[in-house]
């Protein structure tokens, strides 16, 4: 056998523009030349630049047909992009109540300040406190959503309690984190946080005007005592204890600047340009909050550029989605991002323990579950890890969301990084399967792959580096969320 010949690997091609990408099983990338792209696809590679048919080698697009050790470095790399769906539910979310004092447009679980009907029983809370430690993950983040957790505090402190002195025996990293508008926010419950080191998400939609609109209470001061909640817990807990992120919706489109701006001017190192999810209330507010997929394109385009300026000021402001999409392209080791996971995160690297008795396999199935979709139940709180894996909607979940198996994936030049989304699929189109092109998932996300690759192949040595910088793993953990 000849130990120089060469044997193909399989590899998918894109056009982007003028420029032509080819991926590799393992997810490494070439950019091509036309005439290059079509050697490649002819498997002419000694044609080829000779420096080219080295960056081939070592991205697994070709191989040497003699005995080697690259076919379990191949199977190595490829596991590694994986990795994060075999270590067990890592992230559980606790829905303890729906009460909020806030009638958000775009909420999906909004219910009056009042209400009481919509909070999880004491027993069902502490079920799932338990059965958070039957994952196998070591590290577990533990997340409080609702409605606002604040305002029944007293469950929240209940299952920290009770998961901390667990733990004692367990011996599991956790972290803590409490999404909220942090309006209810005050020093004892400041002691407390700090005294187990909960972190604290918040939303801020941009500036005053903005948030005041898309997140009215009575007295139209939303932003205010928001900023306030924010000062009190940089304060008593530090300001690395403290985010925000940001939700689009129509009235955001007109000033993506203004809004990165008021990140900026709040002292914040993150900011997560977000579109509208069409989930509960926000489906049936689209005429009011919604717009086409492009609007968005162009409104996160604007909105990463003046990320970019800031940073070339000397500002430290890293975009969420930008490092979620970089992290897929440019690192070996996958942050498990959920909504990108093959098969689906929802249920294997996630759960969730609604208020109303039952588990769920992401935080979008349960918003789906307000409106009468209870479909994505997995079963009642206290159902054992593996009846929940078994169960027939989990199985659905993991069917409906192989790139290998779903026609428009399968020849994807993106399958590496991407994945059917079957929660958003369910919640469009009340099906889970559906061809994934035909989903807004998908079309976002295709956008938004050629964005970034279109953006490292025409990028400039400093902000090369600072793509790569953002690239480090941002796990869902990171990405909490306030309401919607």
């Amino acid at each position: 056998m000849d130990e120089y010949a060469v044997k193909m690997l399989p590899f998918q091609l894109r056009a982007i523009q003028k420029d032509w990408l080819a991926v590799s099983s393992t997810g490494d990338h070439v950019f091509l030349s036309e005439d290059q792209a079509k050697s490649l696809a002819q498997g002419h590679v000694s044609e080829l630049p000779l420096l080219l048919q080295a960056d081939l080698k070592a991205g697994f697009f070709t191989t040497s047909c003699a005995p080697s050790g690259s076919s379990r470095l191949l199977a190595s790399r490829k596991a590694a992009r994986r990795e994060t769906l075999s270590s067990g539910p890592s992230l559980h979310i606790f829905v303890p109540t729906l009460q909020c004092a806030h009638s958000c447009q775009y909420c999906q679980v909004s219910r009056s300040l009042t209400d009481t009907k919509h909070t999880i029983s004491h027993s069902a809370l502490l079920a799932a406190c338990d059965g958070v430690f039957e994952s196998e993950a070591q590290a577990l983040t533990i997340e409080f959503q609702g409605g606002d957790p604040l305002l029944r505090f007293d469950l929240v402190k209940s299952a920290i309690t009770h998961i901390q002195e667990r733990n004692r025996a367990e011996k599991r990293h956790i972290r803590f984190v409490i999404a909220s508008t942090l309006h209810q926010l005050n020093s004892e419950m400041c002691d407390f946080l700090a005294q187990h080191g909960v972190y604290l998400s918040t939303s801020i939609d941009g500036p005053a005007h903005l948030h005041n609109r898309n997140r009215p209470i009575p007295g139209r001061n939303s932003y205010e005592r928001t900023v306030a909640g924010i000062e009190l817990a940089r304060n008593r807990l530090g300001r690395e204890f403290v985010s925000a992120l940001m939700t689009t919706t129509k009235a955001s489109l007109a000033d993506p600047e203004a809004i990165v701006d008021e990140y900026v001017k709040l002292g914040f190192g993150e900011i997560f340009i977000r579109p509208l999810s069409s989930y509960g209330f926000a489906k049936r507010n689209q005429s009011l909050l919604g717009y086409r997929p492009e609007q968005f394109y162009g409104f996160y385009a604007r909105a990463l550029n003046r990320v970019l300026h800031w940073n070339a000021q000397g500002v430290e402001l890293r975009e969420v989605y930008a490092s979620i999409i970089l992290n897929k392209i440019l690192s070996p080791f996958d942050a498990g991002y959920v909504d990108l996971q093959s098969p689906t995160g929802a249920g294997q690297s996630v759960l969730v323990y609604n208020y109303d008795g039952y588990v769920y396999p992401s935080d979008e199935a349960r918003m789906l579950a307000e409106t009468g979709d209870v479909s994505l139940r997995l079963g009642p709180i206290g159902s054992s890890l593996a009846t929940l894996r078994q169960s027939p909607v989990q199985q659905q979940l993991i069917a409906s969301s192989l790139v290998d198996e779903m026609d428009d994936c399968r020849n994807c030049a993106y399958q590496n990084f991407c994945a059917p989304n079957p929660v958003d699929a369910q919640a469009q189109f009340e099906s889970m399967d559906i061809p994934a092109l035909r989903t807004e998932h998908c079309q976002r996300h295709l956008w938004l792959f050629d964005y970034f690759f279109s953006a490292l192949k025409h990028a400039e040595p400093d902000r090369l580096d600072l793509f790569h910088a953002w690239a480090r793993p941002v796990a869902d953990s990171e990405i909490v969320q306030c309401g919607e």
